[in-house]
């Protein structure tokens, strides 16, 4: 039986994002500049898209944002049990590129599950974005799959953040490293 987040030092709950407008435009605001300077470089590293996928639920406030702030047009897939005719939310044409978007990354399941719900409705998906990656393995799973992973931050740069600017005790540092370090041994 595999780890859950439960096992972790350190909990992040994103959902809180829903309750202020201006950390959450930021959010939408920082994957935009992420995601153009991915696309503009000379190999890019994203691939285009014309649609944005929000993955429930944690994920479909971000996606939200980030689609009303692109100008972009958003889909979500209903959770499972949903009747197969209404299993995607919102409009869409079959061959459109979706970006997914999910608030953070463990395993990689939730993305795993939406992409490949999108790709039975005839949806191409080749990037996901989250805005922290726990690094349990999320992104070598999307990897196999052809998804590639960007995330704005990770579990170990938010650790790092917190020791050195004081917020948490080299103990607790330490503690969150090992667990980070023991996970991406599994």
């Amino acid at each position: 039986m595999g780890r859950t987040t439960v096992d972790s030092p350190i909990y992040i709950n994103l959902r809180k994002l829903i309750s202020s407008p201006r950390a959450l435009q930021r959010c939408a605001d920082i994957i935009r500049l992420k995601l153009e300077a991915l696309v503009s470089m000379r190999h890019p590293q994203v691939q285009p898209f014309t649609l944005v996928a929000g993955v429930p639920f944690g994920g479909l406030h971000v996606a939200t944002a980030f689609s009303l702030h692109v100008n972009t047009p958003m889909i979500y897939i209903h959770p499972p049990g949903t009747p197969k005719a209404d299993l995607i939310e919102g409009n869409y044409v079959r061959g459109q590129s979706c970006l997914i978007i999910d608030d953070l990354i463990t395993g990689g399941g939730s993305i795993l599950q939406t992409a490949g719900a999108l790709r039975e409705e005839g949806l191409v998906s080749h990037d996901a974005v989250t805005l922290i990656d726990r690094q349990e393995g999320g992104r070598a799973a999307l990897k196999a799959m052809g998804i590639n992973l960007v995330s704005i931050l990770t579990l170990d740069q938010i650790a790092t953040y917190l020791r050195y600017s004081g917020r948490i005790e080299a103990s607790d540092y330490e503690r969150v490293v090992r667990y980070i370090q023991s996970s991406q041994d599994d």
